[in-house]
């Protein structure tokens, strides 16, 4: 295992760092989906042209029958769409309509894509002869030499989702969450089959995060079922990218929807969910859902979505269904709104699961510290709670952010699964179990620190009188030379008229 979640990322940012020079004078949040569109267009070309080829060399003349493909889950590509005819017309002027062009041909034979693709490469704005040197880029780059075509252009699509959130800052949580978050709530969960969810899904990282889980262990992908919706038009349509790339097939709404006031799968109980909801909302329409069902523990307060993103997902929760979510920390402590009597509800059901304080810098978008909360409807501990913190953990990779290492992830995944096992023992300041009493001792706070203790300290075998005796002399010796520096700068200020 490596110590940090950085891949091989040479491909990634050789595409990156050629599709910045097209970027001119555009936002960032705009050239977004010129970028993305092109991996997209790219991918679902080579995907065509693999089982075309496959067709023709078969010699029974079914290389344009389009039920060939769709049998398969792979986009039919008409011939003005097809990554031939793109790069064709890369250095003339028509670039951009002829891209815009295959884009609305791809969805007009493609239902599951109508209306998603971008279709803004003919805009005045956009630099034709600089669009052209990044079709040639993706012409002349070998796929096969990087890995699987689907794999690479994936990891590409990630890696430049995760470089849009960066320069993106703030405004990144709509669509993005730091990769070794999602794995950290993959890696714990262990989304196996069933249904899952993710009713705030931004461009789809739990599930493919989900979908990797599964491949990495063996397992298969056709045994889960994808739900989810997002609010965000721009952000709705990169998920449904996103996700076809990785084929997977996923049920997020006929359209981009808001959770609360018109959810997309209200029948949905499902056995895996999974969301990092914008931390702290205000202002989500509380005053028309008070008397909203899914407010069994108590309604949420205006000036704060966090307990109805929590109480929404317990709605939506199978019998034996369990909760992965990303929460900023005033949760753990709140108790204002009525947030106070809510936690201390959900407690008392038994429905908290796992708590982990995580370390600070793990966003583009904040600097508020998180938690990981874990919920479960039929908890194999019954009247335990495991507490983690995890604020110690991580590396940085930049001088503003941090990342979880494997090593960290597994960690916390290996102490859980200790925890459901009943194996678990107590490791001061970094993990402890509470019961219900315990925390209500707390009055129902669940900041780990007050139950997993300060770290204990290695004794170094120096006698408790010794060690005084030599701390104090230190001391002592470094007060005098402070008096020697005091009294030198008061002689040299005096030398030059300032006397103190």
């Amino acid at each position: 295992m490596t110590g940090t979640n950085s891949s091989n990322i040479g491909f990634e940012k050789q595409i990156w760092d050629a599709a910045c020079v097209l970027r001119g004078n555009m936002d960032a949040s705009e050239y977004k989906s010129v970028v993305l569109g092109l991996i997209f267009l790219k991918y679902i070309s080579d995907r065509f042209e693999a089982k075309y080829r496959e067709l023709k060399d078969e010699g029974e003349g079914f290389e344009e029958d389009k039920d060939e493909y769709t049998a398969e889950n792979i986009f039919f590509v008409p011939e003005n769409a097809r990554w031939k005819a793109i790069a064709a017309a890369a250095h003339t002027p028509e670039i951009g309509t002829v891209i815009d062009d295959a884009m609305r041909s791809i969805e007009k034979e493609n239902k599951r894509l109508k209306d998603i693709l971008p279709k803004n490469f003919a805009r005045p704005e956009l630099d034709k002869r600089r669009l052209g040197e990044v079709v040639d880029l993706f012409t002349n780059i070998q796929m096969i030499e990087h890995g699987e075509s689907k794999d690479i252009l994936g990891r590409t699509y990630e890696y430049c989702l995760a470089k849009f959130a960066e320069q993106e800052g703030k405004n990144a949580g709509e669509f993005y969450t730091p990769s070794c978050v999602v794995r950290t709530l993959v890696e714990v969960l262990q989304p196996f089959n069933g249904r899952v969810y993710d009713p705030c899904c931004g461009s789809g990282g739990m599930f493919v995060q989900s979908a990797k889980f599964i491949e990495n262990h063996g397992g298969n992908i056709n045994k889960i079922s994808v739900f989810g919706q997002d609010s965000n038009p721009t952000t709705w349509k990169m998920a449904q990218m996103n996700l076809a790339i990785r084929g997977i097939e996923a049920d997020l709404g006929k359209f981009n929807a808001d959770t609360f006031f018109n959810d997309c799968h209200p029948q949905l109980k499902a056995d895996y969910i999974m969301a990092n909801p914008p931390f702290n909302l205000s202002g989500w329409g509380q005053e028309k859902l008070l008397d909203d069902v899914r407010w069994k523990y108590g309604t949420p307060p205006a000036g704060n979505a966090n307990f109805a993103w929590l109480q929404h997902m317990i709605w939506h929760l199978a019998p034996n269904g369990r909760i992965g979510m990303v929460l900023a920390n005033g949760s753990l402590s709140s108790q204002s709104g009525g947030e106070g009597e809510i936690r201390k509800n959900i407690i008392e059901d038994d429905l908290v699961d796992c708590i982990v304080a995580m370390p600070s810098q793990l966003f583009y978008t904040t600097q508020i510290p998180v938690s990981l909360w874990f919920l479960a409807r039929n908890k194999k501990q019954k009247g335990k709670t495991l507490f983690i913190d995890a604020r110690k953990m991580g590396t940085m990779v930049t001088r503003k952010l941090r990342e979880l290492t494997d090593e960290d992830i597994q960690k916390i995944a290996s102490t859980y699964n200790a925890f459901v096992d009943g194996t678990l023992e107590d490791v001061k300041g970094f993990c402890a179990v509470a019961t219900p009493q315990d925390i209500a001792k707390q009055d129902y706070i669940l900041t780990p620190g007050r139950y997993v203790g300060i770290e204990e300290q290695e004794d170094d075998g120096e006698p408790f009188e010794e060690k005084m005796s030599r701390l104090t002399s230190e001391l002592s010796e470094l007060f005098a030379k402070s008096h020697e520096l005091e009294s030198e700068i008061k002689k040299r200020l005096g030398a030059i008229g300032y006397d103190i």
